[in-house]
């Protein structure tokens, strides 16, 4: 038996054989295309290539592309477990000409291919051409020597293929095999072709024509070729099994899903077993490629896949969570071709157990209630539409699941209801926004585009740059139609590589750029209305319109930064704890390009001590470089495993956890877990090199650390190499010893300061002032001595005063020290006096003489300062008229 990794490993061979270069499958999140939910053909990777958008180093290319079909307009998710060819999940092999080679070499490697390396009878091979292409007829009657009636031309656009409305077209080929008389059905193009028994293995389309917006096609200057082979058919010819289900993959995971509930694939039960094999797949595969469960956009559509084969593993009697269990199976089978499934095998299980466990009791639940509600209905009766929206709004329930539960006995759903429900609730909605009394006429606007377009899908968990199509345009304030050069503007499209600024993270910065020579320079995102991302930039370049296609590309070194800075405060936050104590809660952060910043409770200054030993430990976990892994689970089951919620964020019921690193004591428990939604570092050891820069006080009990990462880190740390380089060769001293060396210099330093006041006290006491007033006056009976000293420090001033009154007895004393301009008062006042003066009074006497203001101390000593030094004579004179008029009185 030839297996799928044998299939998909010779198709690939075979190609590589003939000069095509193996592409590996893009993500099932479309690059190129925002039209799309899901990658759903071949060819959507290459297709910048076939409109000329963009150039690759290759001209032909193979690949088994991962597709989805479960959402959109391209949704095959109803018709699964119940035919033998409808998956959620396929792999699609394909061969790609870009202006190479044309019809000739893609049919003889078609036939070649399948007839002989393959080794299909020609008697079973059947192929249609689009009923004009007589250059195809030709071509494949000479190279496979089939008759002419199994050459048929197809006059439907089953048969001709066309990328949209205008663009790239042209006719196709398919190649039918048939699997026997024994099935029902006829060839293609018959009455009976909707039978089973010829069935399609592969579609060739001859892209050679431009279809213009009149409906005008022209031909391409350069001819290609896009083709597509189900791998899961393709398996099933080549394993003689009619039954996509029947070949080897799904026949493990069947057998598998068997064992685990105990009950048989055959009869009522084998439709279960075939949805849960296929929605393993879909699920695992789009976890793997970054989306996660959630009620709006790609996520609601995971949850429903998944929901989907919950309720028919329920039906089979799990009781256990069935899809946890059989994903490790899904990653041994599919791991090797697809490598993203082992790196995320923890996430796909962890995910996949928390929807398990959360929907089981919202499953039991729910099913009663429809057990109740189709009690009440006749055999022929509709359930009401708003039955089926509670349980949708109260269970989870997607309208689909409801409909796909009550196929068994043959009950519609009153679709119409549950749609007028649907719209009732979001008039609610918007009531109670806008009557919160928080909003505004521009919260109104988001809030109103959320509830027409959905949260902007985030796409920056995986990818940098993305398209989109533009949903609305804000400038001043107003939703506008359009935009031009210059204009300041802030626009949502429906996804986007860009973070919005949350959780201490700031916003992305980058470009929007369009085909049509658009540039606009965005310098950040925000969130509005809680999920709408809104891009702020100035268009530098052309002109934006409602509907646009862009494309999205963020600043990836700046992204990079804020990577590592964000990465390390969940190192710093654990380091803080270890060092501080448990005490220590998060109360802030930033995380931006340049630095991080990260507030703590703490009740006293940390220590240059401690703080070395949090650099160390930070370091020592960077040191590690071990993989950042991320899960999503309930957020109370997050909390009590030990993860730490932030100060102030707002979370989801479904969080991301992020884990770090290994404890530093040698054991298994990982060093930092924590809840987050914002962008990391894939490897801890790409932060590089952690540094605290600074830390002191933000308010009581709260400290904050300043650092940084990286190059950044680097550079700082070789700024404080070059300083105490430059230091040392001022001091004439080994860097080293440079610590001893300053400490000597400051004490002499200090020893020079106090023999220097001494000597100034001294003059000043002895008559070297400056003052052209008598060393002591006799005013009105009150002795006085007063003068004015230049370069006396204020700090000396008071001592002045004390020596001088002792000498006084019984008076008052007032020194003026003129520093740079400025003048510095004190005045004395003996207690004997206090009775008719106060020093206070007196110094802001003088104090206003030289500008100053005020002036404080007690009735015995004050003293003020004022801007004027050059009036310090003035001021002298002031204070002793002063003491006249009062010593009078």
């Amino acid at each position: 038996m030839t297996s799928l990794k044998d299939i998909r490993s010779q198709f690939l061979e075979f190609f590589a054989d003939r000069g095509h270069t193996v592409v590996p499958s893009a993500p099932l999140v479309p690059q190129n295309d925002p039209t799309l939910m899901f990658v759903n053909a071949g060819m959507v990777p290459f297709k910048n290539i076939f409109t000329g958008a963009e150039t690759r180093d290759y001209v032909r290319a193979a690949s088994s592309q991962k597709c989805v079909r479960a959402g959109g307009k391209h949704n095959d998710l109803d018709n699964v477990g119940y035919t033998a060819r409808h998956h959620t999940f396929f792999e699609m092999l394909g061969n790609f000409s870009f202006g190479d080679y044309f019809k000739e070499e893609a049919i003889d490697a078609a036939w070649t291919l399948v007839h002989k390396n393959f080794g299909l009878s020609a008697d079973r091979l059947t192929v249609t051409i689009y009923h004009t292409d007589d250059t195809a007829f030709d071509l494949w009657r000479k190279i496979s020597g089939l008759p002419d009636e199994r050459i048929i031309r197809i006059a439907t656009n089953d048969n001709f293929w066309a990328m949209g409305d205008t663009g790239p077209c042209g006719p196709c080929s398919e190649i039918f095999y048939d699997h026997g008389e024994h099935i029902p059905g006829g060839p293609p193009g018959s009455p009976d072709e909707d039978g089973d028994r010829f069935v399609e293995i592969w579609n060739l389309v001859f892209m050679q024509f431009e279809k213009h917006a009149g409906g005008d096609q022209i031909n391409l200057p350069k001819p290609s070729i896009d083709t597509g082979m189900g791998l899961e058919r393709i398996a099933a010819v080549l394993q003689g099994v009619h039954d996509n289900y029947d070949v080897d993959l799904f026949k493990t995971l069947i057998d598998a899903s068997v064992e685990l509930t105990g009950r048989k694939s055959e009869g009522a039960d084998a439709p279960a077993h075939r949805v849960i094999a296929d929605h393993l797949r879909a699920t695992s595969f789009l976890i793997a490629d970054g989306v996660a469960p959630s009620n709006e956009g790609r996520g609601y559509v995971l949850r429903r896949i998944m929901r989907r084969a919950m309720r028919y593993a329920h039906g089979l009697g799990a009781r256990d969570p069935l899809l946890t269990r059989l994903a490790p199976l899904l990653v041994d089978e599919m791991g090797a071709a697809f490598p993203e499934l082992g790196r995320a095998q923890k996430l796909i299980v962890e995910t996949l157990r928390s929807e398990e466990e959360k929907f089981r009791g919202l499953l039991d639940r729910g099913l009663k209630l429809l057990d109740a509600e189709t009690a009440k209905l006749a055999d022929d009766e509709a359930l009401p539409g708003d039955a089926a929206f509670k349980l949708y709004d109260t269970y989870g329930f997607p309208l689909d699941l409801t409909q796909d539960a009550l196929r068994r006995e043959g009950r519609l759903v009153d679709v119409a209801g549950f749609d007028a429900a649907m719209q009732a609730q979001r008039a609610a909605a918007r009531a109670a926004w806008a009557g919160s009394g928080d909003d505004t006429a521009d919260e109104s606007v988001w809030f109103d585009l959320r509830t027409e377009h959905g949260a902007t899908e985030f796409l920056g968990y995986i990818h940098d740059e993305a398209e989109g199509v533009v949903q609305a345009i804000m400038r001043g304030g107003e939703s506008v139609d359009a935009a031009s050069v210059g204009d300041r503007i802030e626009i949502t499209v429906n996804q986007t590589p860009f973070y919005a600024e949350a959780g201490g993270q700031v916003g992305d910065a980058g470009l929007i750029t369009s085909e049509d020579g658009l540039l606009i320079r965005i310098e950040d995102v925000k969130k509005r209305a809680g999920a709408v991302f809104g891009h702020i930039g100035v268009i530098e370049k052309g002109a934006l319109t409602i509907n646009d296609n862009v494309r999205l590309a963020i600043d990836i070194e700046r992204r990079d930064r804020i990577r590592a800075n964000h990465s390390v405060t969940h190192l710093a936050h654990a380091a803080l704890r270890e060092v501080l104590g448990d005490h220590v809660a998060q109360k802030g952060s930033l995380v931006a390009p340049d630095r991080m910043r990260f507030d703590i409770t703490n009740p006293k200054p940390i220590t240059r001590s401690e703080i070395a030993e949090i650099e160390r430990r930070v370091n020592t976990v960077i040191r590690q470089n071990t993989p950042v892994e991320t899960t999503i689970m309930p957020y109370d089951d997050a909390v009590a495993a030990g993860a730490i919620a932030l100060f102030g964020e707002k979370y989801d019921d479904d969080v991301r956890v992020l884990t770090m690193g290994r404890a530093l004591d040698g054991g298994d428990e990982p060093y930092s877990v924590e809840l987050c939604g914002g962008t990391h570092v894939c490897r801890i050891g790409d932060i590089a090199l952690f540094k605290i820069i600074s830390e002191g006080a933000v308010s009581a009990g709260v400290r904050r650390i300043e650092a940084l990462t990286g190059e950044a880190a680097r550079q700082y740390l070789e700024s404080q190499s070059a300083l105490a380089l430059a230091a040392s060769d001022i001091l004439k001293t080994a860097p080293d010893e440079l610590p001893g060396r300053v400490e000597a210099l400051v004490a002499e330093r200090k020893k020079l300061e106090r023999e220097l006041s001494d000597t100034k006290k001294a003059l000043a006491l002895g008559g070297g002032g400056q003052s052209s007033v008598d060393e002591v006056r006799d005013l009105a009976g009150v002795k006085f001595s007063g003068r004015v000293l230049d370069g006396v420090a204020p700090k000396d001033l008071r001592g002045l005063v004390d020596e001088a009154k002792k000498k006084l007895g019984v008076g008052v004393a007032a020194f003026i020290g003129v520093n740079d301009g400025k003048a510095a008062l004190a005045v004395g006042v003996s207690d004997a006096l206090h009775d008719r003066l106060s020093a206070v009074d007196l110094v802001r006497v003088g104090a206003a003489a030289v500008g100053g203001k005020g002036g404080g101390g007690r009735a015995d000593m004050a003293q003020a300062g004022g801007p004027d030094g050059a009036k310090a004579e003035e001021a002298l004179e002031a204070i002793a008229k002063q003491i006249e008029v009062a010593a009078s009185a």
